[in-house]
């Protein structure tokens, strides 16, 4: 004897996930990324630099990342099916879990080669890398400007605010290196900016992929106290048990939450199923900022009458 009721607080826009609302962002970002990963490409070339082709190769990581975002956006508004009932929602922390794989990748094959140059040194120019360096770090700065409201709604936003961010430090780095390398004419200050570049890709990425990985294994969201949403549900009156109580990420921006909520049958005939579900539900939306809230109600002693079913 169960009924069940929605109740929303969307933090996504109407026909869409927290991240299809920053899709502009996310497409004048790629486009800044793209452009300038060509343009240190080249300056690490002419340069001989390391460190303006590990920006360059962290930039291309960037660049899959947003366009997986976007591919992600487009697959996520699509509709619900009979055998995908939250549609492909999914397919965003998805594309941000191969983000972080890929991140992994570039940050090892960063500190790897920094290593090589240390073993068989490289002439680098300083003027040059300057140049480019100071155009990697202008381009960060938009990207990082246009992202920055983004990154606070969404995983993929964040991914991306995250590598756009490391970026930016990266371009400092190079920056230094060059400067360096330019006054004293140590050359070994490019392997170690491209050092200092790939232990700044690998902290934050594994960060993002713990994050991932909690969507993925349905943990609760970090924000919501599962012994507090228990508590406040226990003291309504007429309650006496509340179990099978899960909340759990769609993906970014659509919480869940469900519950079997046990009370008193004479509260259950006195005030009805409609009253009592409308209580739950304030009573949750007042403290806990959850997508969708699925209640079933049952009268004392149903959850031995379930308990032998199963048996």
């Amino acid at each position: 004897m169960g009924a069940g009721h929605d109740h929303g607080h969307s933090h996504a826009p109407a026909g869409g996930t927290a991240t299809a609302a920053y899709a502009g962002t996310l497409r004048v970002a790629l486009s800044i990324t793209l452009t300038v990963m060509v343009v240190e490409i080249v300056g690490g070339v002419l340069a001989d630099s390391l460190a303006l082709v590990a920006d360059a190769a962290h930039m291309a990581t960037d660049a899959l990342g947003l366009g997986m975002a976007l591919l992600a956006i487009h697959f996520a508004n699509r509709p619900a099916t009979g055998n995908r009932t939250f549609g492909y929602a999914r397919a965003e922390i998805l594309a941000a879990l191969a983000n972080c794989l890929l991140l992994l990748g570039v940050g090892g094959y960063v500190l790897y080669e920094a290593i090589q140059r240390f073993v068989t040194p490289a002439g680098t120019e300083g003027g040059l890398t300057i140049v480019f360096g100071a155009i990697g770090l202008v381009a960060n700065m938009i990207s990082l400007t246009l992202l920055m409201r983004g990154q606070k709604e969404s995983l993929n936003v964040r991914g991306a605010f995250l590598e756009v961010a490391a970026d930016a430090l990266g371009s400092v780095a190079v920056l230094i290196s060059a400067v360096v390398i330019l006054t004293t004419g140590w050359q070994a200050a490019d392997p170690i900016a491209s050092l200092v570049i790939g232990l700044m890709i690998v902290p934050r990425t594994v960060k993002l992929l713990r994050e991932t990985l909690d969507v993925l294994l349905e943990s609760a969201p970090k924000d919501v106290d599962m012994t507090e949403v228990r508590t406040h549900i226990l003291a309504l009156d007429g309650v006496e048990d509340v179990h099978d109580l899960h909340a759990w990420t769609i993906t970014s921006g659509m919480p869940v939450l469900s519950a079997h909520v046990v009370v008193r049958s004479d509260v259950l005939s006195a005030i009805g199923h409609e009253k009592m579900l409308h209580e739950l539900q304030n009573c949750l939306g007042d403290h806990f900022d959850v997508e969708h809230c699925t209640f079933q109600l049952e009268p004392s002693g149903h959850a031995e009458h379930e308990a032998r079913l199963c048996h």
